[in-house]
């Protein structure tokens, strides 16, 4: 699966059958269901990957201090750019 079609499958009423759980959580996020998305990333807390995603949604959320939690804990500087663009760049990383 590429960005491109990962994008595209937003409009679809169901997140890709072959996303991972990462895809699949900011797949929900992108759509508006944060909770979906945040009850994935603390399905495997302590997983690196796992945590980077609980670090954007906390960060998407306003809560810079828990978001610099979980960015410690997956051991991933705070992303400098925008919401969409680190949405953009977790797609890219765990596609």
């Amino acid at each position: 699966m590429t960005t491109h079609e990962f994008t595209q499958s937003l409009t679809a009423q169901t997140p890709p059958a072959a996303a991972n759980p990462i895809l699949t959580a900011l797949w929900h996020d992108a759509r508006g269901d944060w909770e979906a998305a945040h009850t994935i990333a603390q399905s495997q807390e302590g997983t690196p990957a796992y945590d980077h995603l609980h670090a954007y949604l906390h960060r998407k959320e306003g809560d810079a201090f828990n978001a610099g939690y979980w960015y410690r804990r997956a051991r991933k500087p705070v992303f400098p750019g925008t919401l969409d663009e680190e949405w953009n760049e977790l797609v890219k990383t765990y596609l």
